[in-house]
């Protein structure tokens, strides 16, 4: 199956905090898209990898993407080295994506950052010929993403563009809230963590709030660039 856009993330949650709103977009313009998780988020304060695993498939279904795999890597120890470059390469060269997006290039979570890294780098080799990967038993071709896009996470980073999400806010918190065991929960017992306060729930709105205010529309999602933007006409720009 090919993919206008495939959307990585080093834990499950951190895709649908950081672009499931321009995923929903995307989608409502007959976009293709997938997600992929590096790994299972088995370190998280809250909660298991299975609950992890239930959350994230509930996830997806309220998204709607048209795929959702998770590669296993290990949460907190996974390293941007040949084996798993080659992993993120057969998940490019299977999907075929024109849009890559993926983790903050620098954030709190030191897996962010590697996430980053690790897929850009196996963005690039993907589309080397002389590199062989096999699916199945059959040969990939080659294939390199055109763009490669950063969320923005835990840092307020400021953005090179801003997607106009107005619209999809809401059904975007109903996907991040599909992780119950992570966030706000007056009623949990569990342990706190930077992301389960009222505050930080409370924040996927007023940021989006914000950086809509900055561009002129009610919400927005912003992304960080590897290379210049370029539009056809000034009138492309919102």
């Amino acid at each position: 199956m090919k993919l206008d856009i495939v959307a990585f993330g080093a834990h499950p949650d951190d895709v649908e905090l950081g672009c499931a709103g321009t995923l929903l977009k995307e989608m409502s313009l007959g976009k293709k898209v997938g997600i992929i998780d590096l790994t299972r988020g088995e370190l998280g304060t809250r909660g298991s990898a299975e609950i992890r695993d239930q959350e994230a498939h509930a996830a997806a279904q309220i998204l709607g993407v048209s795929v959702r795999e998770n590669l296993n890597m290990r949460d907190g120890f996974f390293v941007n080295d040949e084996k798993h470059q080659l992993e993120i390469v057969k998940i490019i060269r299977k999907y075929q994506p024109e849009i890559v997006l993926c983790n903050a290039i620098e954030d709190r979570h030191i897996d962010h950052g590697k996430g980053s890294k690790l897929v850009s780098d196996a963005c690039f080799l993907s589309g080397l010929v002389k590199i062989e990967t096999f699916l199945e038993g059959q040969k990939q071709a080659a294939w390199r993403p055109k763009v490669v896009y950063h969320y923005i996470q835990w840092k307020n980073i400021e953005p090179d563009f801003v997607v106009d999400i107005t619209g999809f806010t809401d059904q975007k918190i109903q996907a991040i809230l599909a992780y119950g065991s992570q966030f706000y929960d007056k009623n949990s017992k569990e342990p706190e963590s930077p992301i389960s306060s009222k505050n930080f729930l409370e924040s996927l709105t007023y940021r989006s709030r914000d950086l809509g205010r900055l561009v002129g529309v009610d919400h927005g999602e912003g992304f960080t660039t590897e290379r210049y933007l370029a539009v056809n006409s000034l009138g492309d720009l919102v």
